[in-house]
């Protein structure tokens, strides 16, 4: 292959290179007709509602229903509203979809996280449905949007995201009624008028052919029931047959006969035209995930070449059959109305064994994509390199840059081929490589913090297929992971049932590395619950496992962990035995900075303990081993307890000069900068790094 489809030749990537959860919007001029029905839609708007007519203010937001089957230019309808009246919702217009191409439900959860992205608030990992839907509510509360949910399902996902605020207006998309949300009419759906229908076909096929033999014409819409959908697929079909006049078209659907719908038999028709070869690439765009189909994907589903996938990409979309994304990547969508038509025919033509080797072949492009991307981020790196120039060249992105925009773009795509592929079941293998690989690149490109929500949804995957395949070590793994994300959110009594199952795991799997993290971490739990006790004897556990295993770096730093604990409880004895072993071990270990950290707590317990004298003399020493470490902000913190014990053992013109060598280290840093260390003086208790098997 030498197609660059992954090289975006510098292009600038805006937001709009994101595929709006609803659908691109329509440009100006391509909506056509619907007058009556956004005349009554806007009329509602502002009519009363019950709750004005009885006197009080209406408490939440008005919902706007437009129900119509797909394909009825449903999402079109609502787009076209929200461009009419956005003046009016001067906080913008937020866009969800409701449901997968497949028609499975979107989660609440994610949904709230989409529209808490989009209106910069934070999405904390592993937060529950019901406080990321209040969360939305709030920010919402102050604002006036409007919110666009597209293909809802039923009422319920409707009501869990609705503003409590008459400032903001809902549009819900849907097929039918949402029975369930009080005050809502529907404004249902059928065919365009046959002025619109037409002038829809003009567009494809010129004005000649329709003002030729406009009866034609109009039983050529006749025969579409003035359906959007199957419209866009004979005009498509017109559009490729220059020479065929409207009549022909409408011939042949008359002779196909009334089987389906009128959309179903256009689509046929189309289909039948096709040569095996693109039929075969069509059919095989139902398993593209979350619908969205790019060069790769296509190529990988078929076993063809880039260059040949992105030029039938280019034809079915000439033919209707597929939408380009606005997005500086080629990327397409498979029109959902098409999508149930699409598995018939794979159910019809092709062997599950064939279904399963496409999406194996989908799954293993997309695993070496991520690599890729990852891979050109540690240039330094000569495994790296050697990765990369190992790659064809169609897989490998020019700079770390175009890297990032790709994962960026991708990402809803690359989200939903790791969730399918735990559900398939049968792929568990592949979907372990791709959930890997899809972990490290979000965390080079994006940072684990900033990546965190949708860290987290990985890891519940692969918890989902450590359990399924019993697979012990992946499990210690994944539920560290959970846990981590857990306890950074403040989840701690979440993370510490996690972190005990992870113990159960790695005990299992005979893991000596996820069982001593995992009791670290149970430890670390306690210790943030207040329980202190326990937390020194889960750290002592640990430790025993790592001096049982001699692993004298880990050791060293547990001491530190118990000494902490001890000093939480009051222990100030246990508290100093164990520094002083911390101290030892790093020294040992000839970590200077380890040893620097661990003698600035050990003085500071000395303190506590009322040993100023000792806490003055180790204050020293410590201060000696910051300045081979050469840790300056450290020495700086060093000499500000210095003087503030001085000070306490009456000896000003001493205290004096120590805070002066501190001014002097850090200048304009001071004081906040000193003092911010100070208060962060228990900085040598190590939080663990998380496991990414």
């Amino acid at each position: 292959m030498t197609d660059q489809a992954v090289d975006i030749g510098g292009t600038k990537v805006s937001a709009k290179g994101q595929r709006p959860a609803a659908g691109s919007a329509p440009t100006e001029g391509q909506f056509l007709g619907r007058t009556r029905e956004l005349k009554e839609l806007r009329a509602d708007i502002a009519r009363a509602g019950l709750d004005t007519l009885s006197g009080r203010k209406a408490p939440r937001a008005r919902v706007l229903l437009i129900a119509g089957k797909p394909g009825s230019g449903r999402t079109a309808l609502a787009e076209e509203l929200a461009a009419q009246v956005a003046e009016s919702y001067p906080d913008g217009v937020l866009r969800a979809r409701l449901t997968e191409p497949d028609g499975t439900p979107v989660p609440t959860e994610r949904t709230a996280r989409e529209l808490l992205t989009a209106l910069d608030r934070p999405t904390p990992a592993g937060a529950a449905a019901d406080d990321l839907s209040e969360a939305v509510r709030e920010a919402l509360a102050t604002r006036r949007v409007l919110l666009l949910l597209d293909d809802a399902a039923d009422a319920g996902q409707v009501d869990a995201l609705l503003p409590d605020t008459p400032e903001c207006l809902v549009v819900a998309v849907s097929g039918g009624p949402l029975t369930g949300i009080a005050d809502v009419r529907p404004c249902t759906l059928g065919g365009l008028d046959t002025k619109s229908a037409l002038e829809l076909l003009d567009r494809f096929t010129g004005s000649v052919r329709i003002t030729v033999d406009p009866l034609a014409a109009e039983g050529l819409v006749e025969l579409c029931a003035g359906q959007p959908a199957a419209l866009v697929l004979a005009g498509g079909w017109l559009a490729a047959r220059p020479q065929s006049a409207v009549a022909d078209l409408a011939k042949q659907l008359r002779t196909d006969g009334e089987e389906g719908s009128p959309l179903a038999r256009v689509f046929r028709l189309t289909y039948a035209s096709l040569p095996a070869t693109a039929a075969r690439i069509l059919r095989l765009l139902s398993l593209a995930p979350a619908g969205l189909v790019d060069p790769h994907t296509a190529s990988a589903l078929a076993g063809c070449s880039v260059g040949a996938a992105r030029a039938s990409l280019d034809d079915f979309a000439g033919l209707g059959l597929v939408r380009h994304v606005e997005s500086p990547l080629p990327q397409y969508e498979v029109p959902g109305c098409l999508l149930p038509l699409l598995r018939a025919l794979t159910d019809t033509h092709d062997r599950p064994a064939e279904l399963q080797l496409a999406r194996a072949r989908m799954l293993e492009r997309t695993v070496r994509l991520l690599v890729s991307c990852r891979a050109i981020t540690e240039t330094d790196s000569s495994p790296a390199r050697e990765k990369l120039a190992g790659m064809p060249r169609a897989l490998r992105f020019p700079n770390p840059r175009a890297a990032a925009d790709w994962l960026r773009i991708r990402q809803p795509a690359l989200l939903a081929s790791a969730r399918l592929a735990v559900a398939d079941g049968e792929l568990d293998t592949l979907a372990r490589r791709l959930m890997a690989a899809l972990v490290r690149a979000l965390v080079a490109h994006v940072g684990t913090r900033a990546a965190a929500p949708e860290l987290y949804g990985i890891h519940r995957l692969v918890l989902d297929v450590a359990e399924r395949r019993n697979l012990p070590r992946e499990k210690a793994a994944a539920l560290l992971n959970l846990a981590d994300l857990d306890a950074q959110t403040g989840r701690t009594t979440e993370a510490l049932a996690r972190y005990r199952a992870a113990l159960d795991a790695g005990r299992e799997a005979n893991d000596p590395y996820a069982t001593g993290r995992a009791m670290e971490s149970v430890g670390g739990a306690h210790q943030e619950l207040g329980d202190y006790d326990r937390a020194a004897d889960w750290y002592g556990r640990a430790l025993a496992e790592r001096l049982a295993r001699d692993e004298r770096v880990d050791a060293a730093r547990l001491y530190g962990r118990i000494a902490t604990a001890h000093t939480y409880a009051g222990r100030y004895g246990e508290a100093l035995r164990n520094w002083r072993a911390a101290v030892t071990g790093h020294r040992r270990n000839d970590d200077v900075a380890a040893q620097a950290r661990a003698l600035s707590e050990l003085a500071r317990v000395q303190e506590y303990a009322g040993r100023p004298e000792e806490s003055l003399r180790t204050c020293h020493e410590a201060v000696e081993w910051a300045r081979r470490a050469d840790d300056v902000r450290l020495q700086a913190a060093l000499q500000l307890r210095l003087a503030d014990t001085l000070d306490r053992l009456g000896d000003p013109a001493a205290a004096r000069l120590h805070r002066g060598a501190a001014e002097r280290m850090l200048g304009d840093e001071l004081p906040e900068g000193v003092m911010a260390m100070e208060q962060g003086a228990n900085a040598y208790e190590i939080r663990s790094a998380s496991v990414e098997d």
